[in-house]
């Protein structure tokens, strides 16, 4: 199945990515206080570009400033981020790589010490005011101007976030008991995340990559919904492809205890839909075992901030591994990590050496 990793892959867009293997987003923290992208965040992912990544994916961005999450994020709120956005777009589009923009709002996990600004979510709760119609429907609008933002700065496509316990996944919960037709019913805690799909796909027509993040489990999420919720989305005809967050790919379903969480969704429906898994992908083996049970890509996370050429590694060595950790700061500079990344990663216990 190594083969098959380096195999092209043609969306239902017609949109075709080089082989198997695309960055995952991940926080870096290497970005202005404004949300203006630094020249490390683009270097950053340019590097993966340039080392055999087929798709190459930014962190989570802000659509609303009030949905900033964490120190260093980039925004694509305003004007403002337009120049940064545009040099990202064009840098990657120069290494042969596909681009796409990830789309997010923190909600209740936003930072209102960084942003100066309340949090809000879909429920009042966990130090956050429940949003009103008006501000759900403002939400839904930024998240699509936000799109034709990527869009107009050269980006490929956009991701939508609904994963993780962040804004959409505080709308996608059970604990979202909203009386309004954005909460209470599966259908309605649905909605917005619909919603804001076919907006996307809608406004930035056929050609432009769409695809969505979703994690299966955790924060109020239910594995039977999201086995549901992904079948809906596969089979609806908007999405290129679906992002399936699995946290481990091998680990067993926390509701059930048993087998293991990505063949919860290896069989499921999906039509022209491609569909992604990432966590714990570690090795060559690991690509080769998410591949053979059914995925159609893989998304590369710690083995990317640890090999920017981990496509090329997998394809010179098929006993490829990522290198054992700790390491040191010096070689994660080697890897195109600025700073900031490199002091964000010395916090994982066990990460950086000293």
């Amino acid at each position: 199945m190594t083969e098959t990793a380096f195999q092209p892959l043609t969306l239902r867009n017609g949109v075709t990515w080089a082989n198997r293997l695309t960055l995952a987003p991940l926080t870096n923290k290497q970005s202005h206080d404004n949300g203006v992208l630094s020249s490390d965040e683009i270097r950053w992912l340019e590097a993966r570009g340039e080392g055999g990544f087929s798709m190459v994916m930014t962190a989570a961005a802000y659509v609303q400033r009030e949905g900033l999450s964490f120190e260093g994020q980039f925004g694509i709120s305003g004007d403002l981020h337009d120049e940064g956005l545009a040099a990202l777009a064009a840098r990657l589009k120069a290494t042969g790589t596909q681009s796409a923009l990830q789309l997010q709002h923190g909600g209740n996990r936003a930072r209102p010490e960084l942003s100066g600004l309340p949090t809000v979510s879909a429920v009042e709760g966990r130090g956050a005011r429940g949003m009103t119609t008006a501000e759900v429907e403002a939400l839904r609008e930024a998240f699509i101007s936000s799109a034709v933002r990527a869009q107009k700065a050269g980006f490929d496509g956009v991701e939508v976030h609904g994963a993780h316990g962040y804004l959409l996944t505080q709308f996608l919960s059970t604990e979202n008991t909203r009386s309004d037709h954005w909460g209470g019913s599966y259908e309605n805690r649905t909605r917005l995340v619909r919603e804001i799909v076919s907006g996307i796909r809608k406004t930035c027509g056929a050609s432009f990559t769409l695809g969505l993040r979703l994690s299966p489990e955790r924060y109020g999420v239910v594995l039977e919904e999201a086995q549901r919720f992904a079948t809906e989305m596969m089979t609806g005809g908007d999405l290129d492809y679906l992002d399936m967050s699995l946290w481990d790919y091998a680990k067993a379903p926390e509701e059930t205890g048993t087998g293991r969480l990505i063949d919860a969704f290896m069989d499921l429906p999906r039509g022209d839909c491609a569909l992604g898994v990432a966590g714990k992908i570690y090795s060559a083996a690991d690509v080769r075992d998410c591949l053979s049970s059914g995925a159609d890509f893989v998304l590369i996370g710690r083995g990317a901030i640890l090999h920017a050429d981990f496509p090329k590694a997998m394809a010179a060595d098929s006993e490829f591994r990522v290198k054992d950790l700790p390491v040191t700061a010096d070689y994660l500079r080697s890897q195109a990590l600025g700073e900031k990344f490199v002091s964000y990663m010395a916090t994982w216990p066990g990460f950086v050496e000293g």
